[in-house]
């Protein structure tokens, strides 16, 4: 077995070699230095208003992978990865673009006046929206984030599999989740030992409409 990891620098080889891997090295061990990276490179991807409406539940101590196994019907590479991270999607998250505003004053990159003017409009429009489209807005800006992950991690060398089978009631309850916090999906992270599963890729032609030509 090989002790060494493999990174992917071109964005193409990227996007062609990251497959869902479900068998992990159980002994391989990513230092919480690098899984910050990886979230942190995650983030730059967009989001609504630049709300940033994502938050992560980071498992990466066997005891609690333990702990989630159950929840997740059981799949191996609960406890089998390095770790694994739960995408929150926080619907009230548009209530902190006042202090994402004011860094990007800090930063140079927005006027005190439109920060200003921005943060004001932007909350009274999200704050009048309602909790079941704060929460749709805010799924999106998880999916988005999630898949940055992916990405990020099989850049550095690691595999990674998104998982929606598990029961998100139970998740919210055994880990003491708030009620604004509503999970995305589960995404276990380490160095895989087997092949992704081979998968098929519907024709281009048969899921792209040119001007809307065919749509119907």
């Amino acid at each position: 077995m090989s002790e060494t990891i493999t990174r992917v620098s071109d964005y193409t080889s990227v996007v062609r070699e990251r497959h869902s891997v479900r068998q992990y090295d159980p002994n391989w061990s990513i230092p919480e230095a690098e899984l910050k990276e990886i979230l942190a490179e995650a983030t730059l991807a967009p989001s609504s208003s630049n709300t940033q409406s994502w938050r992560f539940f980071v498992f990466h101590d066997k005891e609690l992978q333990k702990k989630l196994l159950p929840i997740a019907n059981n799949q191996q590479q609960i406890v089998d990865s390095s770790a694994v991270i739960a995408v929150l999607a926080d619907r009230e998250g548009f209530k902190r673009l006042g202090q994402i505003n004011d860094m990007a004053v800090e930063k140079g990159v927005m006027t005190r006046e439109f920060a200003d003017q921005y943060t004001e409009r932007a909350i009274g429009m999200y704050g009048s929206l309602g909790k079941e489209k704060q929460t749709q807005i805010a799924l999106v800006d998880g999916g988005l984030v999630s898949m940055q992950i992916m990405l990020s991690a099989k850049a550095r060398g690691y595999d990674t599999v998104p998982m929606g089978g598990f029961d998100a009631v139970r998740l919210v309850e055994e880990f003491n989740i708030p009620e604004t916090l509503v999970p995305v999906m589960l995404i276990a992270v380490g160095k895989g030992v087997g092949p992704g599963r081979a998968t098929a890729r519907l024709p281009l032609d048969e899921i792209t409409f040119w001007n809307g030509q065919g749509l119907n």
